[in-house]
């Protein structure tokens, strides 16, 4: 007789790793013409982690990763499945990163691709763990942010260089028969008529290698900033919104909201908005600033250690970032606190 009993995808565990050497707000006073005080006050961030210059996407990618598995209590013979979220690939299109990160953590001959999605990229993952899972063709899968933002910052721009760092965060995803374990729900969206809001434009098919991309740096990442804040607040509350309502959950009984970590205005905005107490907002811009696809898992990571993420407590998510892309995610923490 078959077993009728539903499969669902589970947050097992999560890992991360940030770089050693320090970029602070001091040190761009330095770089480009901008200040402590103007930096903090329009964006929150006081520092952030800037990879060696031999630390690849990669190489971050691959410690987060180990750490994962290693809280997972699984081996690495059990990952069936790694995806990577980047947007700072260590190759132009191939291989993809996350191949180079099965390779370096010893997993062969298992499905490994990366996925574009910029500051959005790790609740993307998410919901194709999530759909792999419940599908039944994955058991367990091993998911990745990272990012080497500081490869595509141009240092003498203030408007982007203040904003960005580096590190990675990975989780495991796994199948379970618990309901209570299960990812609750994942809305995940995309509008590229906006995709010139946050763009980096070479090298690509429009712009291939050359050298007036260098000239031109177009191979910096490109930002219109106040666009981008205005409709990310906007955004962001109104997923969050909707994936409450479609939930009959109250913000209010949500332990830890886990928005993506690029401005403080645009996450106390949207704090506000859905009328979260300090407490339950979890925080890392500060001392990280925005990296991307690493940026939800690397503030997950951060309440984990803490010990303020316990077996069971739910977990709101939710981002924004280039494409344009969004997405928010409901779910319990299934692991084992530390």
């Amino acid at each position: 007789m078959l077993n009728s009993t539903p499969t669902y995808a589970s947050f097992r565990s999560i890992g991360a790793y940030v770089p050693q050497r320090v970029l602070s707000n001091s040190d761009l006073e330095t770089m480009v013409d901008t200040t402590d005080e103007w930096i903090v006050k329009r964006t929150g961030i006081r520092e952030r982690r800037i990879a060696a210059d031999d630390e690849h996407t990669s190489d971050m990618g691959a410690k987060a990763a180990l750490l994962a598995i290693d809280r997972s209590g699984l081996a690495k013979e059990d990952i069936d499945l790694v995806v990577c979220a980047t947007v700072t690939p260590d190759y132009f299109n191939m291989p993809s990163t996350a191949c180079v990160i099965s390779s370096k953590i010893g997993i062969r001959d298992v499905q490994a691709f990366d996925i574009s999605a910029a500051c959005s990229g790790f609740v993307y993952l998410l919901s194709i763990a999530k759909a792999f899972i419940e599908s039944g063709m994955k058991k367990n899968v091993l998911i990745i942010g990272a990012e080497k933002f500081s490869s595509i910052v141009d240092y003498t721009d203030r408007s982007t260089c203040i904003l960005f760092g580096d590190g990675a965060g990975a989780a495991v995803i796994s199948a379970t028969q618990n309901k209570d374990e299960a990812i609750i729900d994942i809305h995940a969206s995309a509008d590229g008529s906006y995709a010139d809001f946050l763009v980096t434009p070479a090298p690509g098919a429009i712009y291939p290698a050359s050298q007036k991309v260098i000239d031109e740096g177009l191979n910096f990442v490109q930002m219109k900033g106040n666009e981008t804040f205005k409709l990310a607040v906007k955004t962001l509350t109104n997923d969050v919104l909707h994936i409450l309502e479609k939930n009959h959950i109250n913000s209010a009984d949500i332990p830890h909201f886990v928005p993506h970590q690029a401005n403080y205005r645009i996450i106390k905005a949207v704090g506000d908005a859905l009328k979260m107490r300090d407490d339950q907002v979890v925080l890392t811009v500060g001392k990280y600033g925005n990296t991307s696809a690493a940026s939800i898992p690397m503030a997950l990571n951060e309440i984990f250690e803490s010990g303020r993420l316990k077996k069971g407590e739910l977990m709101l998510l939710d981002t924004f970032g280039g494409g344009l892309t969004w997405a928010s995610a409901l779910l319990p923490f299934a692991g084992e606190s530390k």
